[in-house]
């Protein structure tokens, strides 16, 4: 019988979050910087020097072990940013700025 051993630098959360240990930042985070601008993890380590490069190719391993679910909250987010981008393209203060660059 297997038993299997936690992800070295990666640990979830009460509310199911993964985080790399000892930082304040989460799995989710270097998985959007490998996917949204195709850094490597030597980039993602020149971007973010307080990460080691343990560290990273530990959460792109959970990433890629998780991928599915990670994708979708990915997703998830990027129309929540849509719909609330296109919600405030017309705001009372838009309107009101809008109206000072007006000529008399």
């Amino acid at each position: 019988m297997h038993t299997g051993e936690p992800i070295a630098h990666i640990f979830r959360d009460i509310a199911g979050v993964a985080w790399i240990d000892r930082t304040r930042v989460k799995v989710i985070e270097v998985a959007l910087d490998h996917v949204a601008y195709g850094w490597s993890a030597e980039e993602i380590h020149r971007q973010h020097p307080h990460l080691s490069l343990a560290q990273i190719h530990a959460a792109l391993g959970y990433y890629y072990d998780h991928q599915a679910a990670f994708d979708a909250e990915m997703a998830k987010s990027l129309a929540e940013a849509d719909r609330l981008a296109a919600g405030s393209t017309d705001s009372p203060l838009r309107r009101r700025l809008k109206l000072l660059k007006r000529p008399a």
